[in-house]
């Protein structure tokens, strides 16, 4: 995870770096950083434990990993100027409660 998380701190740096000079043209930068998503690759993961599985994200806040419909919206969000015209460089986090998320 050690590579998963710089490129994830990577990206959020370069966002909140580029945001200023892009609005000078009318260009918005911001992130979604979703937070554990049930996906078909979980169940596709080979070092998973079938009986593992049911248990994925269990112990973070709302108790299971989202959906990736729950996580879209964000994305929708951010992409329309009648929502969010007037944010950038920031970091919409989807974690459902988890913290450590940046």
């Amino acid at each position: 995870m050690i590579d998963y998380a710089a490129s994830k701190a990577a990206l959020v740096a370069f966002t909140k770096s580029i945001a200023p000079h892009l609005a000078e043209r009318g260009v918005r930068a911001n992130v979604v950083a979703p937070g554990p998503t049930w996906t078909l690759l979980n169940a596709a993961d080979r070092h998973m434990p079938p009986e593992d599985l049911a248990q994925v994200c269990s112990e973070t806040p709302i108790s299971r990993p989202a959906q990736p419909e729950e996580i879209a919206p964000a994305y929708v969000f951010l992409a329309s100027d009648a929502d969010s015209s007037f944010i950038t460089g920031e970091v919409l986090a989807v974690t459902g409660g988890e913290t450590d998320t940046p």
